[in-house]
């Protein structure tokens, strides 16, 4: 399956959402240089916590902040939330190539999500050092794409690498 051979549909950031949540976000942008838009972002988050707007930013304002606990606490909420649009297995573990065949074309874009945010998981978990758990979501990343167009293969040989010079300082 080529994951860039498809045409957009019904991205995110392109829903619409309630007006107040809409001016937090917005709030929160402005905010953001003051290191002030947490605030705005959790009363967004409160309004509508199935927004995956709201979670892409929650999840990169707490990535901007090196406060990476909270970043894949969102992270882990968006997928949550597209995994249930896709229909797809409570665990990542359990995905595979003829349950992503089997997504409608209109989803692909979901679908496109899903495995980006399971990579801002994966790298996530590397950087909190949970080596061994990044490296288990970059594998599985690689095995469903194969023309690596989500970009793991490189990641997974940095956790690889990571795990070797962790040995050798033993």
């Amino acid at each position: 399956m080529d994951l860039l051979d498809f045409e957009a549909q019904d991205l995110y950031f392109e829903q619409e959402e309630p007006a107040a949540v809409t001016e937090l976000l917005k709030q929160a942008s402005g905010d953001y240089a003051e290191g002030e838009a947490e605030l705005p972002l959790l009363k967004a988050y409160f309004l509508a916590p199935q927004s995956l707007n709201v979670l892409v930013a929650l999840n990169r304002f707490y990535y901007h902040q090196h406060r990476l606990e909270e970043a894949l606490t969102a992270t882990e909420k968006a997928l949550q939330i597209v995994r249930a649009q896709l229909n797809f297995p409570q665990q990542w573990q359990d995905l595979s190539l003829e349950l992503m065949a089997a997504v409608p074309t209109e989803q692909l874009t979901q679908l496109r999500l899903y495995l980006f945010s399971l990579k801002s998981s994966g790298f996530l978990n590397m950087r909190l050092l949970r080596l061994d758990l990044s490296q288990q979501i970059f594998e599985k990343l690689v095995e469903l794409d194969n023309k690596d167009r989500i970009g793991a293969a490189g990641l997974l040989e940095l956790v690889k690498n990571r795990k070797a010079e962790a040995r050798q300082m033993l």
